[in-house]
């Protein structure tokens, strides 16, 4: 196994294991192991039984956990999961398939830690051969163990592959969640600047895979709803060739393109004032999201130094960051 020098759950530098801060927002302060003391290949019953298919588009698995004295293990038979663990895909046409985990890490990281994203908790963990797993926290219970209800927006629109093809979570576009959250949402201002942002950023940092079953509403204890922390946020470019944005209807309407993206192809800044314009961003809020996310970070180049990817994936993830980055600072003006 690699030696860890920064903190698998925040990546803040001089931990060999999870930090206080990572333990406080992951485990409820909690001491635990980043050791899963099991791995795939000699626990293949247990594991086979707690498998459940997702995708990359359509490629990882995820194991449901909950932590007993100090370690992470497998959900027992009767109990219900408080964690997600994501191992490494099996899928070998996926490039870089290794470094998936911390991809997904360092990327809710940066959301989280650079744009004030809420966010699924997260960390990184390793199986005993010395693999490397993701490892996010359930929001869908409450502190007394409670189920909260939360729906997906595919779910929201009642499209099914049956009655939208078996593309039906590409289909509609951003300014259609949009919509629909507004319909559903009473406080829709505050929670449209919230999806504003995760839109900007899914964008700026190449989530090819923000599709409608990863944007959801849940609701609240007064009976109300809002929208979920973000979860599944990834760069995809690194595994996959993907378009600048999931769904089929992309952004906006092609009427609506500024001329720096009828030309070139490619959103710049312009059409992203016109998507929040459109969907009711209020105009102060608007313009502060614009200039956070316009200006180059330098915490995020940070946080991709100090991340678990490989040297070669890290720097891949850098020139991806900066080349969106440059694309969505251009204007027509």
């Amino acid at each position: 196994m690699k030696e860890i020098n920064v903190c698998p759950g925040t990546l803040a530098i001089g931990f060999d294991t999870y930090s206080p801060s990572c333990l406080r927002k992951m485990f409820d302060g909690k001491r635990v192991s980043h050791i899963i003391d099991l791995s795939l290949d000699g626990n293949a019953d247990n594991i086979a039984a707690a498998i459940n298919k997702f995708s990359i588009s359509g490629a990882q698995e995820k194991l449901s956990a909950v932590v007993d004295k100090g370690h992470i293990i497998l959900t027992p038979p009767q109990q219900q999961g408080r964690y997600i663990i994501k191992p490494i895909p099996d899928y070998k046409h996926l490039r870089f398939r290794n470094n998936i985990p911390a991809n997904e890490h360092l990327t809710m990281q940066i959301a989280s830690q650079v744009y004030g994203i809420k966010t699924a908790e997260n960390a990184l963990a390793f199986f005993a051969d010395g693999q490397m797993v993701y490892i996010t926290k359930r929001f869908d219970y409450d502190e007394n163990g409670l189920k909260i209800r939360q729906d997906d927006f595919a779910s929201i629109f009642g499209k099914t592959d049956r009655n939208s093809g078996k593309d039906y979570k590409y289909t509609g576009c951003y300014e259609d969640i949009a919509r629909l959250l507004k319909k559903n949402v009473p406080a829709w201002q505050v929670e449209m600047s919230r999806y504003f942002s995760l839109v900007v950023f899914n964008y700026i940092f190449c989530n090819g895979d923000a599709h409608l079953k990863n944007f959801s509403l849940r609701e609240t204890p007064n009976g109300d709803y809002i929208l979920s922390p973000a979860y599944d946020l990834m760069n995809t470019s690194i595994h996959i060739d993907d378009g600048d944005f999931a769904l089929q209807g992309g952004l906006i309407p092609k009427s609506e393109y500024s001329d720096t993206y009828t030309n070139s192809g490619h959103p710049c800044k312009d059409d992203f004032i016109t998507f929040g314009k459109r969907i009711g961003v209020l105009p102060k809020k608007l313009h502060s999201i614009i200039e956070l996310f316009a200006t180059e970070q330098p915490q995020v180049l940070q946080l991709i130094e100090r991340s678990f990817l490989d040297e070669k994936v890290k720097r891949m993830y850098r020139q991806s960051y900066l080349e969106r980055l440059r694309r969505f600072q251009r204007t027509d003006k």
